[in-house]
């Protein structure tokens, strides 16, 4: 159940990723956004120095935030031995009573309308839900408590940002975003929200800092911080400036208790104005791409290289035909600029890159071997956020990695006892094997099935099935399924173990 993402201890981890999601018996968690008009809010600016009072900004700008309810269908195991050598009796013994089934599950959360016909603004991960997950219905709530339904225009999981409409012929109060870039450290600030479900709550404070980066890498770890009191339900609400001008989007907290303790972090509207833009218009959101895994320069790096502290990063993987690989970087290069712009700790490379369309010729300064080096890079297209994670994803052939239901295909796992994924350029690297490996690799058997029997094992790779080449999971699939039809009682892989030469096994179906 994610809403307002929380940071826990002092690595400043973020909880990103699907819909905030509780079964329909649980406790509903929120979220929540919103802005305002500029000709407006210049009726209501206070006077320097401390506010009098923020009742009316908050007047003005509270028509325009909404609640947002959503309603979804989720896969729950019902089988107490899932993941277990006893699943499959389980199963067989209750007559298919132990297979996944479906509940209700729903979200609860905030956002802000920025048009007068009904376009909202939330974050992705209110309405998008996880991959157990299909969304069914949108509701939104206005402040006098009238419901409308509402269409999901557009998301973008990289920045956590989403665009709804709102399905009424009919104008609406809407609020706009200002300008983040002029905020300074010690300026007041205002967020509207929907904490632990209290609708319309409003709190106070200043910016407690500019462009803070958390830690967690990514082309968006680049935050507004404040210390108005921000709460699970707070997650993409509005923080307004004393103009009414939305300068952020609340997006996490730092928080040991799970509670406010006045560190909170918000998407500044420079980033998020532009992307809310292309959502609304059904534009496709392309960022640059330079295929490299970056590691910040702290002080033990720094001390170890004779530079300066929180200048560059250092170049630790470059993926296989990248941009990055194509121009010529190498693992130890440490990148100082990008564009004429200097890495830092508030302006990283993935930052910059992420921030530049995809073909775009760019300068990038780098140190190797203690000289200055300057290559020119054609960025590639940004892939989106699970192809990344795949890319990066680890896998240790040797762990002890048990059946997970649903996690490969379903016909593999009934047939075979096999759980599979496909083959990427880093389980490549892990296995020992050519990047160029064409096949799929053997994720988890089933202790039972005839596969363990024979000898298959986490980390080996199935070259082919009855001699034809497998390169996907799919493909895999599929003559699984064609060996049942036919009624074969086997079916003949060819596997590829590390450090010895590729061997056929004929492993039955079950």
């Amino acid at each position: 159940m994610k809403n307002v993402r929380y940071v826990y201890g002092l690595s400043s981890a973020l909880l990103v990723g699907g819909a905030a999601i509780s079964l329909i018996t649980g406790t509903p968690l929120g979220a929540q956004v919103a802005q305002n008009d500029d000709a407006v809010m210049d009726r209501v600016v206070p006077i320097e120095g401390a506010p009098v009072s923020f009742a009316d900004l908050t007047a003005q700008l509270q028509p325009a935030v909404v609640n947002i309810a959503t309603r979804q269908r989720i896969e729950v195991a019902n089988n107490p031995f899932a993941g277990t050598p006893f699943a499959d009796l389980f199963s067989r013994r209750q007559g298919g009573g132990g297979q996944p089934q479906t509940r209700e599950a729903q979200s609860l959360g905030s956002g802000f309308i920025i048009s007068a016909d009904g376009f909202v603004v939330t974050n992705n991960h209110v309405v998008s839900p996880d991959s157990r997950a299909k969304l069914e219905s949108i509701t939104v709530t206005l402040p006098d408590g009238t419901e409308y339904e509402a269409e999901l225009v557009g998301a973008d999981a990289a920045s956590d940002l989403a665009v709804l409409k709102i399905k009424a012929n009919r104008s609406f109060p809407f609020v706009t975003f200002g300008d983040s870039s002029a905020a300074r450290v010690g300026d007041w600030v205002v967020a509207i929200g929907n904490p632990f479900g209290l609708g319309g709550t409003v709190t106070s404070g200043i910016i407690s800092a500019v462009y803070r980066n958390t830690g967690q890498g990514g082309a968006y770890d680049r935050y507004l911080q404040t210390d108005a009191s921000i709460n699970r339900g707070n997650s993409g609400g509005p923080l307004f400036d004393m103009r009414g001008n939305v300068i952020g989007i609340n997006n996490a907290i730092f928080s040991p208790s799970g509670g406010s303790v006045g560190i909170g972090f918000a998407i500044p509207a420079e980033i998020a104005a532009p992307i809310v833009e292309q959502l609304r218009d059904g534009r496709e959101i392309q960022r640059g791409y330079l295929g490299v895994g970056l590691q910040p320069i702290d002080e033990d790096f720094a001390a170890s290289l004779g530079l300066p502290k929180r200048r560059g990063e250092l170049v630790q993987t470059v993926q296989d035909d990248s941009p990055a690989a194509r121009a010529g970087l190498k693992p130890g290069d440490i990148v100082t600029k990008v564009n004429g712009k200097d890495v830092t700790g508030e302006q990283t490379v993935s930052f910059l890159v992420a921030n530049m369309e995809p073909g775009a010729q760019v300068p990038v300064e780098l140190l190797r071997d203690g000289k200055r080096l300057a290559l020119n890079v054609t960025l590639g297209k940004r892939p989106s956020e699970a192809e990344l994670q795949q890319q990066t994803q680890t896998f240790d052939p040797d762990s002890e990695e048990s059946m997970a239901p649903g996690a490969s295909n379903e016909t593999i796992e009934q047939k075979l006892g096999l759980q599979v994924i496909p083959m990427t350029a880093a389980i490549a690297r892990s296995l020992g094997v050519p990047a160029e490996t064409q096949g799929v690799v053997i994720a988890a058997v089933d202790p039972n099935a005839d596969a363990a029997r024979k000898g298959l094992r986490r980390g080996d790779i199935v070259l082919s099935a009855n001699y034809q080449p497998v390169a996907s999971v799919e493909a895999l699939a599929e003559q699984v399924k064609a060996a049942a039809t036919e009624e074969r009682e086997a079916i003949l892989l060819r596997i590829q173990r590390r450090t010895q030469p590729p061997a056929f096994f004929p492993i039955r179906l079950r």
